[in-house]
């Protein structure tokens, strides 16, 4: 079986509260925004190469770009490569979804002295499930003891005293500290030779671009008027948010959320199910607009079933006033 990260297994039904229509004089479909729509909603999946830091990869596409602000999904170490999802100007705060979100690393891993394969894949198949991690010295966050899930462990290729794995895991876990700690079950020791990010959420390896490629692309949209390879690179800033359980709204309830206010069950048109308190959810027009991100305040049967009280605390806000009409 493929390895998934947990959003990726969850498979959730959408349930309809009430029908309802959307109207085409409001809004946009997200893919249907014009090239300079997205420069300021959107988010690029870039492949981060060994060296730059994750800011400073940041700013390389906003100076690009020829923005103001950019944002990135999660600090990767100046020499690891790979998945590192660019959020662009208005689109900026969608990192704070992606933080928290699931993350896959490809990880070469050496070991200090050789070990039969049936030993290694034992010791590594040990770390699948809770770990507790005590954070390297040099890191981002407090020196503490903390549980984190490791959710898979594949081993790709194992030659000499070099493995080759590749490991899904919750966000904030240290693959560095792994290795280290896979080492000193095989009492030998080890450490990471290099280490790539293969996934955040649904930003995967498949779909990365390099900044060169980026400059590229822009040159041609500005210099040729061809948007082509720009249109490849930028995706809707809702593309950021497909890890999260959704909830549409009519039209005519998004112009107060687009000024904080929170979401009301009868505001709601469609919901997913599955959705459990305080989970953070995103907030959809029925075009599939992202308007806000917040924190549910009841499960999906309650707001479907429920015709007053609080549905959805809005905690930030994507779309900006005015977009649809206010109603009196």
């Amino acid at each position: 079986m493929e390895d998934k990260l947990p959003v990726e297994r969850i498979e959730r039904e959408v349930f309809v509260k009430k029908e309802a229509e959307t109207s085409p004089k409001y809004g946009k479909d997200p893919n249907k925004r014009t090239t300079e729509e997205l420069l300021n909603t959107g988010i690029i999946n870039i492949n981060k190469p060994s060296g730059p830091t994750s800011h400073q990869i940041s700013a390389y596409v906003k100076d690009i770009l020829k923005l103001k602000k950019s944002g990135h999904s999660g600090t990767l170490d100046p020499k690891v490569t790979g998945v590192l999802a660019i959020a662009l100007e208005q689109s900026t705060k969608v990192v704070q979804a992606l933080l928290p979100a699931g993350k896959e690393y490809v990880c070469l891993m050496h070991l200090h002295k050789e070990h039969s394969e049936k030993e290694i894949r034992t010791i590594c198949k040990k770390f699948v499930g809770k770990i507790k991690q005590l954070p390297p010295i040099k890191s981002a966050v407090k020196r503490q003891w903390r549980y984190r899930k490791i959710y898979y462990i594949n081993i790709l290729e194992i030659k000499d005293q070099d493995v080759l794995f590749k490991v899904g895991c919750q966000a904030g876990t240290y693959i560095r500290k792994l290795v280290h700690d896979i080492g000193k079950s095989l009492n030998s020791g080890a450490h990471m030779a290099q280490l790539i990010r293969t996934k955040v959420a649904f930003f995967n390896d498949k779909n990365t671009h390099t900044l060169q490629e980026l400059t590229d692309a822009f040159h041609y949209y500005k210099e040729e008027n061809s948007e082509k390879l720009i249109r490849k690179i930028i995706q809707p800033v809702e593309d950021a948010v497909q890890h999260l359980p959704k909830v549409w709204i009519f039209d005519t309830t998004v112009d107060t959320l687009c000024h904080g206010a929170t979401l009301k069950a009868p505001g709601v048109s469609k919901i997913e199910s599955d959705i459990q308190l305080d989970d953070p959810v995103a907030i959809l027009t029925l075009k599939n607009e992202l308007v806000a991100l917040g924190r549910a305040k009841m499960i999906s049967k309650d707001i479907i079933k429920n015709n007053k009280g609080v549905a959805v605390i809005s905690e930030r806000v994507f779309m900006q006033p005015g977009t649809y009409p206010k109603i009196n």
